[in-house]
């Protein structure tokens, strides 16, 4: 199954701030006034609502696990092979928020932030040329792992 396919497979894809905002987590004024940050100050959705305190990291990551069934990883309890980590680069990871977590045979297990972001997961299958599999995670994990493992 291709990346698209498997992302297809999820019906009706939102991004990450509607998903929110449908599922009362924040609601469509805070929304907004978290795209007009993003939009002066840039970074990804779901970070600019929690650094405006409008929702924690782990609501997020429930919130997208619980719509979509994306499975959730805690990953400060989680070991990584140093040499899965080598399949992405570092700047992919950290402009993505993600991690590789795991490769077998041909696919590819990745903990993400946003497994709403289509452009990333092909990204990552274009420059790993395998499957990608999603995990989430929360930004703040990721952030970590990527400090840990990418030295």
């Amino acid at each position: 199954m291709t990346v698209k396919e498997n992302m297809a497979n999820r019906i009706n894809l939102k991004q990450l701030g509607e998903l929110l905002a449908d599922l009362g987590i924040i609601n469509k004024t805070q929304l907004q006034h978290a795209l007009e940050v993003q939009k002066d100050k840039g970074g990804l959705i779901g970070q600019v609502l929690v650094d405006l305190g409008y929702v924690t990291e782990e609501a997020i990551a429930q919130a997208i696990t619980a719509q979509y069934g994306f499975p959730y990883l805690p990953l400060e309890s989680y070991e990584i092979d140093p040499e899965i980590v080598k399949i992405i680069p570092k700047n992919v990871a950290i402009q993505y928020c993600l991690i590789p977590v795991d490769k077998i045979g041909t696919n590819l297990t990745i903990a993400m932030a946003n497994p709403l972001n289509s452009q990333a997961v092909e990204d990552i299958a274009l420059l790993s040329g395998l499957c990608v599999q999603i995990f989430v995670s929360t930004a703040t994990d990721i952030k970590k792992a990527v400090e840990k493992y990418y030295k």
